[in-house]
């Protein structure tokens, strides 16, 4: 059996300011959360099971407040004017290094630079690549389906999302593994390298082929992306770096750690996986109750003036986070919150956020966790962990599984051809 690591250190606790109410004041860091190790969403679950008020401050990565419901979470998210999203993450003057656009800029401002990066992810820009995404996703499946055993978030879950992005932006695959190196040292940072080198580096990778592209008659996202306008003009060479920057954040990350989880769930509950397999026309409606589930996002926004909000007085420059597991947890948005059943006549959550800023890539997250399930439980119907294995997790602005290693018989697959 595999040691459980030992959790994370506390980031230093600051004072609390005078103008918090001490009866808001909780101990809790986002980054290390009590059992956060061994369980990442039940580590959540218990802050607000403790009794917590619906708006606290804790004195951890620098002192902020937390929205710790549903409903303030989604408000906060669609409330740009208030909360602003200069600065998304703690502490603060990590934050201050994400000035990448759109996520880093206010309506009105941010739509054309949003605008830029949805056209490549719509509906219907989707569904050009939904074949191609199918034909990867069975590939990698029936190539470890005869294994009988995989680590599913190295084997799989960091290989699919990753190469389908890839494709899209048209940039080498060999170069995978170093971007995914330097966004993790943005949402999970290890300590080798710090937040500003991280950022300045991704947008260092995408200053020349931005411009390589510009001009070019490319179909690939970077190339819609460079010769876009803002208004009536084109974009800075600076700007188009930092918004494909902003691009490969979001796309090699977020989907990767959200197949774990699911897959987890799965392995440990075969009544879940039994009912997707006996009927697969419900996929697609579990797809949503898995997102509500088991989301992993926990994003920042700054206070943008002195108000009075929810009882207490805020402060300009202040930050709040928003932790989305805490929206899909939340007995009063989804009674037994818990469970996964995917006969819930509603699943409510902000997963992918609310509001102007909600994630542009949301609807390709969908069709990844979608054609996954239905090909892998076309070949692989009944899965478990490997007993030998210890789950442990990490977390950050995005949590994560950090081993998945899982076993199955051959001889109860199929190809599936």
């Amino acid at each position: 059996m595999e040691a459980i690591m030992e959790a994370p250190p506390l980031s230093p606790a600051v004072a609390r300011p005078a103008h918090v109410p001490e009866d808001r004041v909780v101990d809790f860091d986002i980054y290390a959360p009590p059992n956060g190790r061994e369980n990442f969403h039940l580590a959540w679950k218990a802050l607000k099971d403790s009794g917590v008020p619906e708006l606290v401050w804790t004195p951890r990565n620098g002192g902020h407040w937390m929205a710790t419901t549903g409903r303030l979470i989604s408000h906060i998210f669609a409330d740009y004017k208030r909360f602003s999203s200069r600065v998304l993450f703690v502490p603060k003057e990590n934050g201050e290094h994400h000035q990448l656009p759109p996520s880093t800029i206010d309506p009105p401002t941010h739509r054309p630079y949003r605008a830029l990066i949805t056209n490549g992810l719509s509906p219907r820009g989707v569904a050009a690549i939904e074949d191609r995404i199918r034909t990867m996703a069975a590939s990698l499946i029936e190539d470890l389906r005869p294994n009988g055993r995989c680590n599913f978030t190295t084997d799989y879950a960091e290989q699919l999302p990753v190469r389908i992005f890839m494709n899209m932006v048209d940039l080498p695959m060999e170069d995978a593994p170093k971007i995914k190196y330097w966004v993790d040292q943005t949402t999970r940072p290890d300590g080798t390298m710090n937040y500003a080198d991280a950022i300045a580096a991704l947008v260092s990778y995408m200053a020349p082929w931005t411009e390589a592209r510009r001009g070019g008659l490319g179909t690939d996202l970077i190339t819609g992306i460079v010769n876009g306008k803002v208004g009536d003009r084109a974009l800075t060479p600076k700007e188009a770096a930092e918004l494909c920057a902003q691009v490969l954040v979001g796309g090699v990350d977020t989907v990767v750690n959200m197949l774990s989880f699911i897959m987890l769930h799965f392995a440990t509950h075969p009544e879940s996986a039994r009912e997707l397999v006996e009927t697969p026309e419900l996929i697609g409606i579990a797809v949503e109750e898995l997102l509500r589930r088991f989301p992993i996002i926990s994003d920042g926004r700054e206070i943008a003036g002195d108000m009075e909000f929810e009882g207490v007085a805020m402060k300009a420059g202040e930050m709040i986070v928003l932790p989305t597991v805490l929206h899909g947890l939340d007995e009063n948005e989804n009674p037994d919150p818990l469970t996964v059943s995917f006969h819930r006549s509603t699943a409510n959550h902000s997963t992918f956020g609310n509001g102007a800023h909600k994630c542009p890539g949301a609807h390709l997250a969908r069709v990844e966790i979608r054609i996954t399930l239905e090909e892998w439980f076309k070949r692989i119907p009944v899965f478990s962990v490997d007993p030998a294995a210890q789950i442990t997790f990490s977390c950050g602005v995005v949590g994560c599984v950090d081993r998945l290693p899982l076993i199955w018989d051959p001889a109860t697959t199929s190809d599936a051809a």
